[in-house]
């Protein structure tokens, strides 16, 4: 399984759901929480090609987006795939 990263902040839903979908799939991800690590968070922008909002995610060198995009990709039967890319 390729790895993933996700920059997050404790206070966005979005963050927790994208977390709580990855959990129900058994996925280990590393959390970066941007709110309590602030140099961080240019580093998120740069790799999120300018985007500054959480939660940014990442599998294996791929930007997948957000909570939406991550859904987005389960519904439509892909983030398996991508995860075991």
């Amino acid at each position: 399984m390729k790895p993933v990263e996700m920059y997050t902040s404790p206070l966005c839903g979005f963050c927790h759901a994208a977390k709580r979908l990855l959990k129900q799939k058994g996925v280990e991800f590393n959390e970066i929480n941007v709110l309590t690590n602030p140099k961080r968070k240019p580093e998120m922008i740069k790799r999120a090609g300018g985007k500054r909002t959480v939660p940014q995610i990442f599998i294996g060198a791929q930007h997948v987006g957000g909570c939406d995009e991550l859904y987005e990709l389960e519904r439509q039967g892909k983030l398996d795939r991508l995860l075991a890319a």
